[in-house]
């Protein structure tokens, strides 16, 4: 029987939840440390399709989803220090999560899957993962496609920088589609996305915040990516590949969180191969 509880991890300086998902009926065999996408701009630690979760938990794998404070309120110093912390308040209290000590992996979507490479590339987590599940994520490794207008972004109706007050200046972990994914738009059609994110000079943000310095990962990888990504293209995954070595996961399609439709077929594959890929590791 598939199983959710809810766990308050801190309360400053926000609120921070994390979603624990496990089935019950099965033998545990490790806990999946998920961390959600959105270009650090909006997005929800629920926002895994059902698929995934009963394909994962059903296999023997607890899921925590956390909460992580989003830009640009936060700063990408603050945003990586919370998800650092999240693991490491794994590491320490396990109990809290499920019933013995399972060693973990990270799973992110998109900029949860930046966050989770850069997490395990800086090297300061009291015990490395045993794996990193990447679906769509980059490392910043190629130039120009986030510090320059989206031709994607530009081809959807404009947004007004006037949008950007739907952000508040609260520090939050939760921007809903309805109201914080026009902040992202606009910072993809201006090109402005790194400036919403990051404070401090264009030198320390590629030495601290990108994989450019990073010549191994403390784990084995997986990595999936669309041919046609109108996000983040193609070229980065590429990238990703030539550094890490990854297992590799290509789907057919022009769309960036392809697995979001549950019918469509590379979806299953996807989600077969994560678990090939966790029973390997």
């Amino acid at each position: 029987m598939q199983e959710k509880k809810e766990l308050l991890i801190c309360s400053t300086p926000y609120l921070k939840f994390a979603t624990v998902y496990s089935d019950t009926d099965v033998t545990l065999k490790a806990c999946i440390l998920y961390f959600h996408g959105g270009g650090l701009l909006y997005g929800q630690r629920d926002d895994l399709p059902p698929l995934h979760i009963e394909r994962m938990t059903k296999a023997g794998y607890v899921i925590v989803s956390y909460d992580y404070p989003l830009a640009p309120a936060a700063k990408l110093d603050m945003i990586l220090d919370d998800v650092c912390s999240s693991i490491a308040h794994y590491v320490e209290h396990p109990g809290l999560y499920c019933e013995g000590e399972l060693p973990f992996y990270l799973w992110g979507r998109s900029a949860g899957a930046y966050l989770c490479l850069l997490a395990a590339a800086q090297g300061d987590l009291p015990t490395a993962p045993k794996g990193i599940l990447s679906y769509y994520g980059y490392g910043f490794l190629c130039d120009n496609w986030f510090q320059m207008p989206s031709d994607y972004y530009c081809s959807l109706p404009p947004v007004d920088a006037s949008y950007l007050s739907n952000a508040g200046t609260d520090i939050r972990a939760s921007g809903g589609l309805e109201t914080h994914y026009s902040i992202y738009v606009y910072a993809r059609q201006t090109g402005c996305w790194r400036s919403l994110i990051y404070e401090g000079r264009e030198k320390y943000f590629y030495l601290d915040y990108t994989l450019r310095t990073c010549i191994s990962l403390p784990c084995p990888l997986f990595c999936a990516h669309s041919t046609n990504d109108p996000d983040v293209p193609y070229a980065e995954y590429l990238e990703l590949c030539s550094r890490f070595n990854p297992r590799q996961f290509i789907a057919a399609g022009s769309t960036h969180d392809f697995d979001r439709d549950e019918k469509n077929p590379f979806t299953q594959r996807l989600l077969e191969e994560s678990l090939a890929f966790l029973l390997d590791t």
